[in-house]
């Protein structure tokens, strides 16, 4: 790669038919701030950091988006990819999801994460990842 050039994750983008109602869950899931929104648009980020100073979250209006079924069903709208979070309580972070307004898969694969959907759908993972958030290289605001 050329020196001069430079490439930063700025954020991972998830389609949803409303973006700032959207950003309004993750943002309170985690703590987040909203710098931006419109009404196709809307961007979650850490709190105090500039916009694009850490990855975050956007949300852009799909007025045709159809939410994918997990687990995957042949046939069925499926899943492009989803988030996972660390967490340090597993069960206080499910409680804290769900009063976001987050649901619970109705079906689970293991003891140490909980599949979860947001409001829109998305299936996204809170992961119980002692060993990793104990380790000197996990940084978690």
């Amino acid at each position: 790669m050329d020196a001069k050039l430079k490439i930063k994750l700025y954020a991972l983008t998830v389609d949803c038919k409303e973006p700032y109602a959207l950003a309004q869950f993750y943002a309170a899931l985690l703590g987040w701030e909203i710098p931006f929104y419109d009404e196709d648009w809307a961007c979650v980020g850490a709190p105090g950091a500039a916009q694009g100073a850490y990855p975050g979250i956007t949300f852009q209006r799909n007025p045709d988006y159809q939410p994918p079924v997990w687990p995957e069903q042949p046939g069925a709208q499926q899943q492009m990819a989803h988030l996972d979070f660390a967490v340090s309580d597993l069960e206080k972070a499910v409680a804290h999801a769900i009063a976001c307004g987050a649901t619970v898969a109705a079906e689970q694969f293991s003891n140490d994460w909980r599949v979860m959907l947001d409001p829109a759908g998305h299936p996204f993972c809170l992961c119980r990842m002692k060993e990793l958030m104990e380790s000197s290289q996990f940084a978690l605001l």
